[in-house]
């Protein structure tokens, strides 16, 4: 019996130190973020066991449970719900109940989880689509595509594409009600570089150009090359999404090679010649002074790696790596970056990029909060910044959409 005790005392040591960081002081609620924190590394440890253990992949864990958070097609006194597919692409509408007298608004909002989890159908989009369509009376479409690592890069980008070029036909539009000069392409962390390379895209091809009135980005990811921003070095570990969490799952979206996340990490990834990129992600100069801090700029080291990985020098990857003539096409941007976040210097470095070439664009910064916030304004883990980015999205549309 005093083994068994002196084990498991040991073993809540040992969990507690390898769960265990500082929060930061602004954090809002910081209780609910470190309970966050320390499940997302309980987590992150028994996929790491289960892997070695020849029970399942990593991500296959964290696919589970985000799928126990998906929840049914329910409509309600003021929407239809309901899911179909546009182009054998699953999606899930929300269509005001309400009569309207001219055509409405739409948005298409693109879910989030590292490319390798997560659905349309969670609760907490969900609930924000259904937010958004009952406040603005607009109607939401969102697109669940396929997932890593059964379907590589760049599966999730066509699969979206596929989706909401069906649903910008006239007919469609026309059998939905919607105005087609009054479209939002959102989305949020991964799902906010799915919609920065769809805009570019379509923005960029004559039959769809001008359906696309403005896009919206949620602490998006926007590029692979440099993962030693200094976001990445403040938040390296947390708090919920740790650098290393983050390149595990996301390089999955590019091949189930090990060799590739282990070099992301030592920001060894890049092949010889693609150092022409750099200028299109170096923070040196395109982050606002008071996020540089004493941090220096270093490149990021060539030729490292044997395999080659084309897609790690595609912009559909990676939206920033564009240049400025394709940049001036985009329209009307709004973006959200969270302090404590690793991605808040991907979005900061667009923000920069659009506004030095005229694109429009809104930025919030969100100081007291951490990446992925919506995902948890549901019990037990709600936070109210997650609502509070909700509702700065849903506003930002009803002025401007």
């Amino acid at each position: 019996m005093g083994n068994k005790t002196l084990l498991f005392g040991l073993s809540c040591i040992l969990l507690a130190y390898y769960t265990y960081i500082p929060i930061p002081e602004n954090i809002e609620e910081p209780w609910k973020v470190r309970l966050i924190d320390i499940l997302t590394k309980i987590g992150t440890l028994t996929a790491t066991l289960f892997e070695n253990m020849g029970l399942m992949k990593f991500e296959d864990f964290f696919f589970i449970l985000m799928r126990t958070q998906n929840v049914e097609a329910i409509s309600d006194e003021n929407l239809t719900v309901i899911d179909t597919d546009f182009s054998n692409i699953p999606v899930r509408l929300y269509l005001p109940k309400r009569k309207s007298e001219r055509p409405r608004p739409a948005v298409v909002f693109i879910h989030g989880g590292a490319y390798v989890t997560g659905s349309c159908k969670m609760r907490p989009y969900d609930i924000m689509n259904r937010m958004t369509a009952s406040r603005l009376d607009v109607v939401v479409v969102a697109p669940d595509f396929r997932l890593p690592p059964q379907y590589l890069f760049p599966a999730a980008l066509e699969d979206c594409i596929f989706a909401i070029k069906f649903f910008l036909q006239d007919k469609v539009l026309e059998k939905y009600g919607v105005d087609p000069a009054h479209i939002c392409i959102s989305g949020e962390s991964s799902g906010g570089a799915l919609v920065g390379s769809v805009t570019q895209l379509l923005r960029n091809d004559p039959e769809y150009r001008n359906k696309i009135k403005a896009q919206a980005i949620i602490y998006p990811y926007l590029q692979v090359i440099d993962t030693w921003t200094p976001s990445y070095q403040e938040n390296e570990n947390g708090p919920f999404l740790s650098r290393k969490l983050a390149i595990k799952l996301a390089t999955t979206y590019v091949t189930e090679d090990e060799e590739l996340p282990e070099a992301v990490l030592r920001n060894e990834h890049m092949p010889e010649g693609s150092r022409d990129l750099f200028k299109f992600v170096n923070w040196s100069h395109f982050l606002p002074e008071k996020y540089k801090k004493n941090h220096v700029y270093r490149e990021p080291v060539l030729g490292k790696l044997n395999a080659s990985y084309p897609a790690l020098l595609d912009s559909r990857l990676s939206p920033l790596l564009v240049n400025d003539s394709q940049l001036q096409n985009l329209p009307l941007t709004y973006i959200i970056t969270c302090e404590h976040d690793i991605l808040r210097d991907d979005g900061l470095i667009y923000v920069t990029r659009l506004r030095n070439i005229g694109v429009p664009v809104t930025h919030e910064h969100i100081e007291d909060t951490i990446h992925g916030a919506i995902s948890f304004v549901t019990a037990p883990m709600y936070l109210h910044s997650g609502l509070r980015i909700i509702d700065k999205y849903i506003t930002w549309l009803q002025e401007n959409l």
